[in-house]
């Protein structure tokens, strides 16, 4: 492991392994500022140690990245990654309005009108600059989900089950439940297409996390890990990922949650297979 030397100049070596990697992560040049914040803790340790980390893919910590600091509102970073998952090509355009769609039901409509507009702006950043046309988006229509009311709550029920790997449904004439989260969250948005269900689960924990909501923590977590959408190691790995970009005591948090939830699959897993043999 390297280390911080006594005259207070951080590891060559580090230093060098962090600006490559932020390169490659935001797609231009390591910025020179030797304040620590930014030589030290975004250079040194943030590029130099996480993204660089195995266990999650680059594109997969997008995602996580995304989400976190639409939630911060920062302008600049929001900025920045938007136009690095773009510009990299780590995320396509479809699959970024995507994820602003599914960020709006969890961290809220006003933050993600916010980022939608900044993802408008980089995508027709990132065609100025190779020199072409923004391409037409993709048609919305026809939609795959049921038009008629009762199919989109069985629908929903259906998802509703499958995502949160729970045996029960939510009331049908709950406004909140019904209406929401049965004919809007689970009925329409989880099953579309354009993000695979990995990446709507680092979306959805990365956002309930983020907002301290200790029952959709730990159920998003269980639901992760118990599905196998997300593996123990992962899990783990992505803790440490949102640690960087939304801070130690949040993480902290969900870091002894996702140890809470690991022992309770587990013995879940031993249960089932009790039960087969």
């Amino acid at each position: 492991m390297t280390t911080i030397d006594t005259a207070g100049t951080s590891d060559p070596a580090r230093a060098e392994r962090g600006r490559r990697a932020f390169g490659e992560v935001m797609t231009i040049a390591a910025p020179d500022d030797s304040s620590p914040a930014i030589a030290r803790g975004l250079i040194d340790f943030v590029f130099a140690e996480i993204w660089t980390r195995p266990g999650l893919t680059r594109r997969e910590r997008r995602f996580i990245t995304l989400a976190c600091v639409a939630d911060a509102d920062a302008e600049a970073p929001i900025v920045e990654h938007v136009y690095a998952a773009l510009n990299s090509g780590d995320l396509t355009v479809t699959e970024i309005r995507e994820a602003v769609l599914h960020f709006a039901v969890y961290a809220g409509w006003p933050k993600a009108s916010r980022l939608n507009m900044i993802v408008d702006q980089q995508w027709e950043r990132v065609n100025h600059e190779r020199g072409q046309q923004v391409p037409p988006p993709e048609p919305l229509l026809p939609l795959v989900t049921p038009s008629d009311p009762q199919a989109r709550l069985a629908r929903g029920e259906q998802a509703f089950r499958e995502v949160n790997c729970l045996p029960y449904v939510p009331d049908r004439d709950n406004p909140y439940q019904g209406a929401g989260i049965l004919n809007f969250v689970f009925g329409e948005m989880w099953p579309r297409p354009g993000l695979g269900m990995k990446e709507r689960r680092l979306i959805t924990v990365a956002c309930v996390a983020f907002q301290d909501a200790p029952y959709p923590i730990m159920s998003h977590v269980y639901a992760a890990l118990k599905s196998r959408d997300l593996s123990f190691t992962e899990m783990d790995e992505f803790a440490l990922h949102f640690a960087a970009y939304s801070g130690w005591p949040k993480a902290s948090y969900l870091d002894r949650v996702i140890a809470e939830q690991k022992v309770r699959v587990l013995d879940e897993w031993r249960a089932d297979e009790a039960e087969t043999s």
